[in-house]
């Protein structure tokens, strides 16, 4: 499968980064496993995927400790290098587990996705003779390359999705308090600005949302005015 090919589903975002991921492992030579990490620049929420459970272990490491080479690599938008994970200083509580894993070399290079998102590769050896080598990393410079504009275009795409579906969230919540709105005007008789005030009072007493008790007062009403069938 080519890159530019796993747009023409418009599938999720996390499907996709799951994609690329797999397909990262299996065409950079000396790797066995991969993690992408995309970090949203205006709200600090990640997004993660992996091609293996391996990637994910190391992966969950390092965001559990807050640093490691992905994390790094996305933050500076360069190459972070771990190429003998019995000898890193750095990162010592990542290189521990991964020598727990038989993780002997691991490599982070940056993702260019976003203004509003970095991102980064990681790249993990596992029992290699030496570290992931300069070819290796070249075909990932390559791939890395051709991965940023796919999940730039997927980003772009999930991020409008997102926004479409929380223009329509706002529409409903809208219409629904507008009509738990008429039914209390006709229940007590009062304005628009007054029926607005009790829902808000209702809202601030059980501590609940004002869009929920809106849709439970249209929701009863709808069933108090119900039509039975007659016998």
């Amino acid at each position: 499968m080519q890159l530019g090919d796993l747009l023409l589903g418009a599938q999720p975002l996390t499907e996709t980064l799951h994609v690329v991921a797999r397909l990262a492992a299996s065409v950079i030579p000396g790797v066995d496993e991969v993690c992408i990490t995309l970090i949203d620049t205006t709200d600090g929420t990640h997004t993660t995927a992996f091609s293996g459970s391996l990637a994910a272990t190391l992966d969950e490491r390092q965001y559990a400790k807050g640093f490691g080479p992905c994390l790094a690599a996305a933050h500076s938008g360069g190459v972070v290098r771990v190429d003998d994970t019995t000898a890193e200083r750095s990162y010592p509580d990542f290189a521990a587990v991964a020598r727990r894993k038989e993780v002997s070399s691991a490599l982070g290079m940056s993702l260019p996705i976003l203004d509003t998102a970095q991102g980064a590769v990681g790249l993990y050896r596992i029992n290699g003779d030496g570290p992931i080598n300069g070819e290796a990393e070249a075909v990932a410079t390559s791939f890395t390359t051709a991965a940023g504009i796919t999940l730039a275009n997927a980003s772009r795409i999930d991020s409008l999705q997102r926004h479409v579906a929380q223009l329509n969230n706002a529409i409903l919540s809208r219409e629904v308090i507008d009509l738990a709105k008429g039914i209390i005007m006709q229940l007590r008789r009062c304005d628009p600005e007054e029926a607005f005030r009790l829902l808000t009072k209702q809202s601030q007493r059980t501590n609940r949302k004002l869009r929920d008790i809106a849709t439970e007062m249209v929701a009863g009403a709808a069933v108090a005015h119900r039509p039975t069938r007659p016998y």
